[in-house]
């Protein structure tokens, strides 16, 4: 089975990563070719014929079984993520993802509008905004239309405004850090859905019209996060440290709702009060029958 590219590149920058001293190799006196493990030396460490491991890295990896996949993450030293990121691109999926617009169900926007204090959105596997609520809207796109996920032509897409929207980049007081993070949940995404054309787009163009994005892109970063703390700076009320948990929605497509909190009584909390009453709540989302 030949799988894409991507094997033989995240393959590659994996080892290029590691010296041999720090897996037990005395460097040979003789000028080295490669920064980090030769093919030979990580293939000798994990126990796999050269022949074998340098056919993972041409993207062919027929016949790599669980024990070759897990002997070879262990002497890269790959995290859990990292690790199950390989194990998706040795074996992609043969699924045809659905390429029409997805939606949110009416129970989902119900939920949404049942939570005035809480900015909360709901995204698809893509990072497209599928439904938000007005404090969802107030806090991370004040600058486009509230109405902006209700058309698939004009549904925002957090990655991609990430990399290219000012005003959205803006927000994050570490944008570097963000944009590691996103791209390292692209990569884990387009591993697990190497037919979503509508993924393989959103790549496409980011590189195109963003070279930080290609720089990080090219290195391959893989990581989940589910939850954690966004350093936000928002244009109305300042600064804003807010708790994100992501919640996995009952869906085939891989919907997620997202809600943001501040810790009692802190500035953020104070801050975050503010920025409601500075936008007062749209009208509640209406169920739409074609969504049920």
């Amino acid at each position: 089975m030949d799988v894409p590219p991507d094997l033989g590149e995240f393959l590659k920058s994996r080892r290029a990563a590691l010296r041999p001293e720090e897996v037990g190799l005395t460097p040979l006196p003789t000028r080295r070719r490669v920064s980090g493990l030769r093919r030979e030396e990580l293939a000798m460490l994990s126990g796999v014929s050269v022949t074998h491991y340098t056919r993972l890295e041409q993207g062919r990896a027929a016949g790599a079984s669980d024990s070759v996949l897990l002997a070879i993450a262990r002497t890269l030293r790959l995290t859990d993520d990292e690790t199950a990121h390989l194990r998706a691109l040795a074996r992609p999926s043969r699924r045809t993802t659905p390429s029409r617009a997805e939606h949110v169900s009416a129970s989902v926007r119900q939920l949404l509008s049942a939570m005035p204090g809480v900015p909360a959105l709901t995204l698809d596997r893509r990072n497209d905004v599928l439904a938000w609520n007005a404090p969802g809207h107030a806090l991370l796109a004040a600058h486009l239309p509230a109405e902006a996920p209700e058309s698939a032509a004009t549904r925002p897409n957090l990655t991609r405004m990430l990399f290219l929207d000012p005003a959205y980049r803006a927000l994050f007081r570490d944008w570097s850090a963000e944009a590691v993070l996103a791209v390292a949940s692209l990569r884990q995404v387009t591993a697990r859905h190497p037919d979503d054309q509508r993924l393989t787009d959103l790549v496409g163009q980011l590189t195109i019209h963003s070279d930080e994005f290609t720089s990080h892109w090219k290195r391959h970063p893989v990581r989940t996060c589910t939850s954690g703390v966004k350093h936000l700076h928002h244009p109305t009320t300042g600064p804003l440290d807010l708790t994100f948990e992501t919640l996995t929605l009952p869906s085939p497509s891989g919907q997620r709702l997202i809600a943001y909190t501040a810790e009692a009584d802190s500035p953020s909390e104070r801050a975050l009060r503010l920025l409601l009453q500075t936008n007062p709540s749209a009208p509640p989302l209406t169920p739409r029958s074609a969504e049920r």
